[in-house]
């Protein structure tokens, strides 16, 4: 039974250590993403073209 309680110990630990380590992560910007935003604009002409596209077909259906 004792080690039922020191796996669990040492499991919250390392949980903690982890969980401040993707903490400490995001506070110096490591998730931060740089190039979609400069890529994203060259995108999304095709969805508008897609889109009226699309409402053009369904208009001449109707």
């Amino acid at each position: 039974m004792s080690v039922i309680y020191i796996l669990l110990t040492i499991s919250i630990i390392v949980a903690i250590i982890f969980f401040v380590a993707f903490i400490l992560a995001v506070k110096n910007g490591q998730y931060d993403d740089d190039y979609t935003p400069s890529v994203r604009m060259l995108f999304e002409d095709e969805l508008v073209k897609e889109k009226t596209k699309s409402t053009i077909k369904t208009n001449k259906t109707n």
